[in-house]
């Protein structure tokens, strides 16, 4: 089953996905509201609402407000070695907020107080029902289902401090979506790949995180309960522009296009934000 949320005249509603169109989950607001129903599966089964052509729909992010997003730092084995670190015991973790967000087709706000801007592409899980402390083993059952995310972040930010928040939660500047895809129609090892102006920065297998999407859900379930709703970002891969040599950062007018095969492409022009003052 694929899931999304669209954008109508009328505000935003959730929809399943049917071959090439978008059907309205009736009175369903988005697919974070539909996760909260226990019985969310059966309720996208008997959407009979309005149509879309999914090609021509206007996309909101595929879980527009989520009460907690939390990111995953170096756990891609191949990035961890081009950043000069050693494997790490235990997941380094960050927070998003729900501002940052934005839809598969959205552009990206390149901020006036940052000049390095930097695309990490990564897959995202989705929580289906609250989870505390669970089990590994148990954890796939909290999972409702994948997604694509970019975690745009302004490296100049980033490194101000130890602390890697101030970099990672610009607003308008975290592509995600373009559906919700459930784990019956998704298996880790699928490619995962960026590219800037069609030109190819990162590609690696899904399956070379160093914690999985159970190890995820057990481990931060422990710490605190996640809820239907909520995201994991899981790292992203090497091939970011600010370990290159020279560094490369996303300027004005590029294509940023985020895909994973099996769940969809982003596709968000970069779009330089002019400040209060008037400058560039």
């Amino acid at each position: 089953m694929k899931l999304a949320t669209i954008r109508t005249v009328s505000g935003t509603s959730a929809a399943v996905v049917r071959g090439d169109e978008l059907i309205e989950i009736a009175g369903v607001p988005d697919v974070g509201a539909l996760l909260a129903a226990p019985d969310w599966q059966s309720v996208a089964t008997a959407a009979d609402g309005a149509r879309h052509q999914a090609a021509a729909a206007d996309l909101a992010p595929v879980v527009p407000h989520p009460g907690k997003i939390v990111c995953v730092g170096l756990n891609y084995r191949n990035h961890i070695k081009e950043m000069g670190r050693e494997l790490p015991e235990f997941p380094t973790l960050f927070a998003k907020y729900p501002e940052a967000l934005i839809g598969p087709r959205d552009d990206i706000e390149l901020p006036a107080e940052s000049d390095q801007v930097d695309w990490e592409a990564e897959l995202a899980v989705v929580i289906g029902k609250p989870a505390r402390r669970v089990s590994e083993a148990a954890a796939a059952d909290h999972i409702a289902g994948y997604a694509v995310l970019n975690d745009v972040t302004m490296r100049d930010y980033q490194y101000r401090t130890p602390q890697w928040f101030q970099g990672k939660t610009w607003e308008n500047s975290t592509p995600f979506g373009p559906y919700l895809v459930t784990p019956d129609e998704f298996a880790l090892g699928a490619i995962l790949r960026g590219q800037v102006d069609g030109r190819t920065v990162q590609e690696v297998p899904t399956s070379d995180l160093v914690f999985s999407p159970a190890q995820l859900v057990a481990y931060i379930s422990t710490i605190f309960t996640l809820q239907p709703g909520d995201v994991i970002a899981t790292g992203t891969p090497g091939g970011v522009g600010h370990a290159r040599k020279p560094a490369e950062y996303l300027s004005h007018g590029n294509l940023l296009s985020t895909s994973i095969d099996g769940l969809g492409k982003l596709q968000n022009r970069a779009v330089k934000v002019v400040d209060h003052a008037g400058a560039n």
